[in-house]
């Protein structure tokens, strides 16, 4: 299986929406780190499993969208408790309908709110 990961970092802000979260409760910001996971078992023709430069465009594009923003504000969010595994979720799916994926068998994005929590979700693109 071949992999390829890109990473980039960003500053958002949100609070969540749940009761008995205590300061979560109140608007705050996160120095969000993002990995995006590309994985797969054949390469195209020119030896990548997908061209970097495409993830790293669509990726930049991404957060771009999301810097200095309160993720709460977001139609993306409506409705949603903008937890990080919401979070996660919808940057894979929006990611996925970006990029090129006949060469790859899953993407994962995986986002780092501080130095020891993380969420992530995969999209299974094998099927």
């Amino acid at each position: 299986m071949y992999q390829l990961m890109v990473r980039r970092d960003f500053v958002s802000q949100h609070y969540l929406t749940v009761p008995n979260c205590g300061p979560e409760n109140e608007w705050h910001s996160h120095h969000f780190e993002v990995e995006v996971l590309l994985e797969g078992t054949e390469l195209t023709d020119d030896g990548y499993l997908v061209d970097i430069v495409d993830v790293e465009e669509a990726l930049d594009e991404f957060v771009e969208r999301y810097r200095d923003t309160t993720l709460n504000d977001l139609p993306e969010f409506e409705g949603l408790n903008p937890s990080i595994e919401h979070f996660s979720r919808l940057f894979c799916t929006s990611l996925r309908d970006q990029l090129n994926t006949t060469s790859m068998d899953s993407l994962t994005v995986k986002i780092w709110e501080d130095e020891s929590a993380w969420a992530s979700y995969t999209a299974d693109l094998s099927a």
